[in-house]
C-alpha cells in the first residue's frame, strides 16, 4: 500500500518574513572569511568541491558554538558492495558514531535479481523509489505474502520474519534502514544458502526428506545479490494458496520505526521543533538544504547537506532544515526508531504559553509573542 503509514507532508503552510538563505560572498567561493574580514584563505591541501558544499564548515553560520561531532554521512563516501545482479552501499554506527538507533542502506537491483532469502536480527524498513520489486515473507505462524511495490511504496519486516526482495523493472532501487545503527555486526544478518552449507549433509537430508546431493550445487560464498528470472508465481491469496495477514505492507506491524517523507519549496523553512520520542535519522533525495542542531548548553552546529546525504539528529535536539535553493524543492526522508513520528513545535510552544512569561523570558514586545501561531506551521515558505 503506497505511503501506508508515512506521515507526508508537501508543500508549505504559511508565508515567512526574509530569508537567511544567502550566503557571504567569500564562503560561496569556498573560502573562510568573512565580510569584515575575519578568517583567511585556505593555502594548503584541502578539497575544494568539498568546501563548495559546505560553507557552514568553513565558518559561514555566526551562530554556531560549541564541539559537534559530525552528525552528516554521505552515501558517496560508503563503500559500495557490487554484485552480479546489483549493487548495496551503507551507513551504519561507524560512519556517524551519533546514529545508534538507525542504520541505512541504498541498493539496487537488475531486472530478476534476488535480494537472497534472509532474515535479521533487528527490523527492516523499505522504500522504493525507482522501478518496481517484488517482496514476499513469512512469519512464525506460518503467514505469507507476496507483494508488488512501485515507486512510493514502502515494506516493513519484524525482527526474524523470513524475506527476500526481487527487481521487476529493469532497473530497481530503494532506501532500506534497520533499527540498530550497528546492524552489519556479526550475527546480524542470517542467509539462508549460508546456513545451509554449514549445516552437515545428512542433517539437510533428515531435515527436508531428500537425498543429501541435492544441496552440493548451493553456491558457497553465499552471493547476496544474484541474477534470476522474474517469479511467475502467482501472488498471496486463494489462487495461490497462499494465505497469512498483510502486516508486511499494511503497518500496525511497525512498531520500531516510524517515518515521514517531506517536500520543502523552494528557500522554504522546516520550523524550529525537536522529537520528544526519538532521534531523528535522514536521507536527502534531491535539493540543496541546511540545518543547524542544537544541543542545548551553547552548543550548535549548521551542516549543509544535498542529494545522497544522510543525517541523524540527536534525541531531543532541536533543529530546523531550510531549503537553500531558489528554484528546487528539497525532499527527504526522516525515521525514528519508534511506533509514530512527534514533535514539538517552537512557535506553537510560544504561543500556548501565558503570554507576558514569554515575553518577559525573551525581552520581547509583548505583542509579538501574541501574535504567534497556536497551530504547527510545520513548513514555512521563503
Amino acid at each position: 500500500m503506497k505511503f501506508a503509514y508515512l506521515a507526508i507532508v508537501f508543500g508549505a503552510a504559511t508565508a515567512a518574513s526574509g530569508s537567511t538563505l544567502d550566503k557571504k560572498s567569500e564562503f560561496a567561493q569556498g573560502e573562510p572569511i568573512d565580510d569584515n574580514g575575519k578568517g583567511g584563505p585556505i593555502l594548503g591541501g584541502t578539497n575544494h568541491q568539498i568546501d563548495l558544499q559546505n560553507p557552514d564548515n568553513l565558518g559561514a553560520e555566526s551562530t554556531d558554538a560549541g564541539t559537534v561531532v559530525n552528525l552528516k554521512w554521505s552515501f558517496s563516501n560508503s563503500k559500495t558492495k557490487i554484485f552480479n545482479g546489483g549493487r548495496t552501499r551503507e551507513q551504519v554506527v561507524t560512519d556517524i558514531p551519533a546514529s545508534t538507533d538507525i542504520a541505512g542502506a541504498q541498493q539496487h537491483l537488475k531486472k530478476g535479481a534476488v535480494r537472497e532469502l534472509h532474515w535479521h536480527r533487528v527490523a527492516e524498513w523499505g522504500f522504493v523509489y525507482t522501478g518496481e520489486v517484488l517482496v514476499s515473507a513469512v512469519d512464525e505462524n506460518g503467514d505469507y505474502q507476496v507483494d508488488k511495490l512501485q515507486v512510493g511504496d514502502i515494506w516493513y519486516f519484524s525482527k526474524g520474519s523470513a524475506h527476500t526482495v526481487q527487481g521487476l523493472a529493469d532497473e530497481n532501487e530503494y532506501l532500506f534502514a534497520f533499527d540498530d545503527g550497528n546492524f552489519d555486526a556479526l550475527g546480524t544478518t542470517f542467509m539462508v544458502d549460508d546456513w545451509i552449507i554449514h549445516t552437515p549433509p545428512e542433517v539437510l537430508a533428515k531435515n527436508f526428506g531428500v537425498n543429501a546431493s541435492v544441496f552440493t550445487t548451493v553456491p558457497t560464498p553465499d552471493p547476496y545479490i544474484l541474477n534470476g528470472t522474474v517469479s511467475t508465481a502467482n501472488s498471496t491469496g486463494a489462487s495461490a494458496g497462499l494465505f497469512g495477514n498483510s502486516s508486511y505492507v499494511n503497518f500496525p506491524i511497525a512498531t520500531t520505526i516510524a517515518a515521514a517523507i517531506v517536500n520543502l519549496e523552494p528557500n522554504g523553512l522546516r520550523e524550529l521543533h525537536w522529537h520528544p520520542n526519538a532521534a531523528e535519522w535522514l536521507c536527502f533525495i534531491n535539493g540543496t538544504g541546511r540545518a543547524t542542531i542544537f544541543l542545548g548548553s551553547a552548543t550548535a552546529r549548521t551542516f549543509d547537506f544535498t542529494s545522497g546525504d544522510t543525517a541523524v539528529f540527536p534525541d531531543n535536539s532541536g533543529h530546523h532544515i531550510e531549503n537553500t535553493s531558489a528554484t528546487q524543492n528539497l525532499t527527504w526522508i526522516e525515521l525514528y526508531k519508534s511506533d509514530r513520528v512527534a514533535d514539538i513545535s517552537l512557535t506553537q510552544w510560544l504561543a500556548l504559553t501565558p503570554s507576558d512569561i514569554v515575553a518577559n523570558t525573551l525581552k520581547i514586545p509583548l505583542s509579538v509573542v501574541q501574535q504567534l501561531k497556536k497551530q504547527k506551521e510545520l513548513l514555512l515558505k521563503g
